[in-house]
């Protein structure tokens, strides 16, 4: 596969590897969405965080993009002022596969901005990084989350059952969807428009 975009730029959205500055960022957006995120995501109980600690969350985040162990990245508004929310690529779906995860903060919700930031990870991951597979898996329940894949074009594989860990001994069932390379080029990501740089600022092409 080819490298990770470290910034992607859509035409509301900032998504890039976040930056131990961004701290006060994260921390305001989840601090005021954490109602909203506890029932789905099982890290948002461990919330809120002292900012020294979201500060070195960030500096790992830093380094596990850099070796390519992990992409998480940052949605931010195009002033990069406030944290819409995170999403991220995944390489935990096998070879030539990656999974993209992501949450939104409360005040941002309802307004398509997280299937904005998919469609064009999505079509980055296919047109840039070249994988075979995309995947995105949210809890069955979480109907708002289910609408992003749905809304772009990914097919519905179906419910594990006990797969998403809770972090308080318990386990939720996992609704999974899918994207390959001709469904891609059927699908509204296929249109995504947007901009991709790696690490230097150099602006990556297909």
């Amino acid at each position: 596969m080819g490298p990770i975009p470290y910034r992607i730029e859509t035409e509301r959205l900032v998504v890039r590897c976040w930056e131990p500055r961004d701290a006060p960022l994260l921390k305001a957006a989840l601090d005021a969405s954490l109602d909203h995120l506890r029932p789905w995501m099982p890290w948002a109980a461990f919330e809120p965080s002292p900012l020294d600690e979201v500060v070195e969350r960030l500096r790992r985040f830093r380094g596990q993009f850099d070796l390519d162990q992990d992409h998480v990245m940052g949605v931010l508004t195009p002033d990069e002022g406030e944290a819409v929310g995170g999403t991220g690529f995944h390489a935990r779906q096998g070879p030539n596969a990656l999974e993209i995860g992501y949450w939104i903060a409360a005040a941002q919700e309802g307004r398509g901005l997280m299937s904005e930031a998919v469609a064009a990870l999505t079509h980055a991951a296919f047109e840039l990084v070249g994988v075979d597979r995309v995947t995105i898996v949210c809890d069955p329940a979480n109907v708002r989350s289910a609408g992003v894949p749905r809304r772009l074009g990914f097919v519905e594989e179906g419910v594990l059952r006990a797969r998403i860990e809770r972090g308080d001994g318990r386990s939720s069932d996992a609704l999974s969807f899918s994207l390959f390379p001709e469904e891609f080029r059927a699908s509204p990501c296929a249109s995504a428009r947007y901009r991709a740089f790696d690490a230097a600022g150099r602006e990556l092409v297909a």
